[in-house]
């Protein structure tokens, strides 16, 4: 116990919860996980994915919901083809941070014989050449490129073509709100050593494997 000024002020120990002050010995923290693994990954080591990353500086920025995002496609190789207003790079390096959402199941074996073929020939297309079509930040842009390649894909297998908005509320935003939930708690580790989960929002983990589109 401290007094300053009059007014007495209680010290938390180590070994007492910082919220209600009830020792931490008995509550079986050696069942706790020591450590969570980041919801980032390196798109260079994986394949086949729509890879999300700050459209700026992707090695420093994070993910805090305020950075522009760039995406983009890997190959089975794990080049990451994107749309740029230069036209489509295939980055080799640049990518190690980011979200990464599967696109193909392991045991696709003919579709991923075929992926890197129709990745190239997707981006040599018109469609994404300067000299033909302008960028746009609205309508013509990385984005438009990913979802444009997802859904010629699926059209070969005989599957129908996702939108904008079922695809983005099905694939990605599951992905982004696990890095946001990650961000927070690391953020909060970093600056008060614990954080406190309210239990009272009305919110759930997902629990859910995530789904490919093929």
């Amino acid at each position: 116990m401290n007094r300053r000024g009059g007014a007495e002020q209680r010290t938390t120990r180590e070994d007492e919860c910082p919220s209600c002050a009830e020792e931490l010995r008995g509550s079986r923290l050696q069942e706790a996980p020591v450590s969570l693994p980041s919801p980032l990954t390196n798109a260079h080591k994986t394949s086949c994915c729509l890879v999300v990353a700050p459209a700026y500086n992707n090695q420093d920025t994070d993910f805090d919901g305020t950075s522009d995002l760039h995406t983009g496609i890997s190959s089975t190789k794990g080049v990451v083809f994107n749309y740029t207003r230069g036209g489509v790079r295939k980055d080799h390096t640049g990518w190690e941070r980011c979200v990464s959402v599967p696109l193909v199941r392991p045991d696709m074996f003919p579709l991923l014989a075929q992926w890197d073929q129709y990745l190239e020939r997707f981006a040599e297309g018109p469609m994404w050449d300067p000299a033909w079509h302008r960028f746009d930040q609205d309508h013509h842009n990385c984005f438009s490129f990913c979802l444009c390649f997802i859904n010629g894909v699926l059209a070969v297998e005989g599957r129908s073509p996702l939108t904008r908005e079922t695809f983005t509320q099905t694939f990605i935003l599951p992905k982004m709100r696990r890095v946001s939930k990650y961000t927070t708690l690391y953020q909060n580790i970093q600056k008060h050593q614990y954080y406190m989960v309210n239990r009272q929002d009305g919110s759930q983990e997902d629990t859910m494997g995530q789904p490919e589109a093929f």
